[in-house]
């Protein structure tokens, strides 16, 4: 199976803590590395992660609160310093460009490489990134200002040839791909050999859901339904439920009922308010209701 992990450097939220930094995360897919969010202390922890610089070509930026942002121009200036080349793309609300501009203008005048800011419409669910196996799209989060989580949703394999068959059958090569594609062979004397004689179904395709800070929002269940890994925030307990509304938060148990009512297979919560000391009573709390809970913790890596 390809590779389709969760690095994740930080999972705090925006009071720092000596427990966590602010937050961040990498997924690996097939040794390409996407980043989520990027708080500071974000590069170090990618070291700690013995994750390369230099298979980072993607950031997205869910929303433009410091603590999901402010570790972008120190990233940027040590990929100048390691004399990047390759384009670095950054998908955000378009304000990021007007506010990082200024920064790059004066600390990063001179670097050996492009960087291509991708505005994020953070409003609708589309799709904003796509390549030969993988698409991401955003899902609409509400929280003070606009703010969007993402899914990365890894494309259907084609079905695998059965080798024993297609030699059996003496099949030529340049059928391969209509036969992988789901269609029957038809030999040189017109006799059809069906599809599913000749090949197996690819595993499924995978998807992970990242759920960026967000008020309790029962209407995303539709689009997170069946993913196989969901990061969802979850900075406050139940007992200050009037806090995450005021601040425009969940609670670990929310974050639990919306796994739950969405049916995915693992949940990891993060974005944890520094009042929590024990973040057992978290992972206890979402529990309740989703049993396959899991605490985000730096430098954990997940598997998809």
């Amino acid at each position: 199976m390809e590779k389709f992990e969760v690095h994740i450097l930080g999972c705090g939220s925006a009071l720092p803590t000596t427990r966590h930094f602010a937050s961040s995360q990498v997924i690996n897919f097939r040794e390409k590395l996407f980043m989520i969010d990027c708080g500071e202390g974000t590069q170090m922890q990618m070291r700690q992660s013995k994750l390369k610089f230099s298979r980072l070509n993607h950031i997205f930026i869910s929303h433009l609160h410091g603590d999901h942002c402010f570790g972008l121009i120190g990233l940027i200036s040590t990929f100048g310093l390691l004399k990047r080349t390759a384009t670095l793309y950054i998908h955000a609300p378009s304000e990021l460009q007007k506010i990082l501009q200024p920064q790059l203008d004066f600390f990063c005048k001179e670097i050996s490489y492009k960087i291509i800011f991708q505005a994020v419409d953070t409003y609708k669910q589309q799709i904003i990134y796509e390549d030969r196996s993988l698409i991401v799209h955003t899902i609409p989060l509400k929280h003070r200002i606009p703010c969007c989580g993402y899914i990365f949703e890894e494309k259907q394999s084609p079905n695998h040839l059965i080798k024993e068959k297609i030699d059996f059958y003496h099949i030529p090569i340049y059928e391969f791909n209509k036969i992988k594609s789901g269609s029957n062979y038809i030999d040189p004397q017109g006799n059809i050999v069906l599809n599913n004689e000749l090949t197996r179904p690819a595993l499924p395709a995978r998807k992970y859901a990242y759920c960026s800070d967000t008020i309790y929002q029962p209407n995303i269940v539709k689009q997170i339904n069946g993913v196989d890994t969901l990061y969802h925030e979850a900075t406050f307990s139940s007992s200050d439920e009037a806090r995450a509304k005021e601040t425009f938060h969940t609670t670990a148990l929310q974050a639990g009922v919306l796994a739950q009512k969405a049916k995915v297979k693992k949940l990891i919560l993060g974005h944890f308010s520094a009042r929590y000391e024990d973040e057992s009573i978290l992972l206890n709390e979402a529990k309740q209701v989703f049993n396959n809970t899991f605490l985000a913790k730096e430098n954990l890596c997940f598997k998809v």
